[in-house]
């Protein structure tokens, strides 16, 4: 069992893998991997010339450099251990199998939902083996940033555990607040009963605190250096988690359906919501070894 599991970042060369770069240079070691398949010619008497195998491999060996050199500027003035691997293989394959022994995956995150990069991150967001972090909106990184709180999704169910643990041990590490948001339902309630007034919202405030205490006690105790801030919500978690997202530094939630989610659904609507919108890096923290 690795002691001390690396950082493994999936890089690409776009300037999104390059925030994945950014957000991925820290304390642990750094595996920067880039993939590319190997084309077959399934037994025709066709033959790829050399060049093409060459002129792939020249690339991303460039790649691999390039983002080396940005890691050390991230982390300027510190000592940095960073490997790099060039693997022959799909990217999503070759990265999922990357995180059973890594401590965090990153990938950049690309806007458009039907571009490469976007299935990419949408897959790994469910099959990835460790926290899975999509990095975004570090380009013009504001001043403040480093004192931005942590920003933590917790449903309730016993699938929020694996966000909780990681969304602690992230303010711990960076020494913020940790902003816990729970909405009290999935749906819009005035839309499936007419007749609920917020006067019943109120009733059911303190249930609902007393809920989300019981979450976050054990984790309290364990890091009590974290500031914990609570923030209940009526309806929509995913509306909430994405306009906090603007004054947070990072957003983890759970990838699995949480409550009333379908037993087969691989990714939650919450967590799908805040994957496309959220303005600052998400985390994707699932129970996946």
């Amino acid at each position: 069992m690795n002691t001390n599991p690396p950082i493994v970042v999936g890089i690409d060369g776009t300037p999104q893998s390059d925030e994945a770069v950014w957000w991925g240079a820290r304390e642990a070691p750094l595996l920067l991997i880039t993939a590319f398949l190997t084309p077959t010619t399934y037994g025709t008497t066709f033959s790829i010339p050399n060049v093409f195998f060459e002129d792939h491999e020249g690339r991303a060996e460039q790649r691999l450099a390039q983002a080396t050199i940005l890691a050390r500027k991230a982390v300027e003035g510190h000592p940095l251990n960073i490997h790099c691997e060039l693997r022959t293989d799909l990217t999503i394959p070759a990265l999922r199998r990357a995180s059973q022994d890594a401590a965090i995956l990153i990938v950049g995150s690309h806007a458009q939902k039907e571009s490469v990069g976007s299935i990419v991150s949408s897959a790994l967001a469910v099959h990835s083996l460790c926290p899975f972090i999509i990095a975004r909106g570090l380009t013009q990184t504001p001043a403040n940033h480093s004192r931005r709180p942590i920003l933590l999704g917790v449903d309730g169910t016993e699938h929020s555990r694996p966000a909780i643990t990681a969304a602690f041990a992230e303010a711990s590490l960076r020494g913020v607040d940790l902003l816990a948001v729970h909405a009290w339902s999935d749906i819009t309630i005035a839309v499936v009963f007419p007749t609920f007034r917020d006067a019943d919202w109120i009733d059911h405030q303190n249930d609902q605190r007393n809920r989300l205490e019981g979450n976050l006690r054990e984790f309290r105790d364990l890091y009590p250096e974290v500031t914990v801030r609570p923030v209940l919500a009526m309806v929509q978690p995913g509306k909430y988690l994405i306009e906090y997202s603007r004054r947070a530094q990072l957003v983890v939630v759970v990838g699995r359906r949480g409550r009333g989610g379908f037993n087969g659904m691989l990714l939650g609507n919450t967590c799908r919501e805040v994957i496309h919108a959220a303005q600052c890096p998400v985390m994707i923290a699932n129970s996946g070894r």
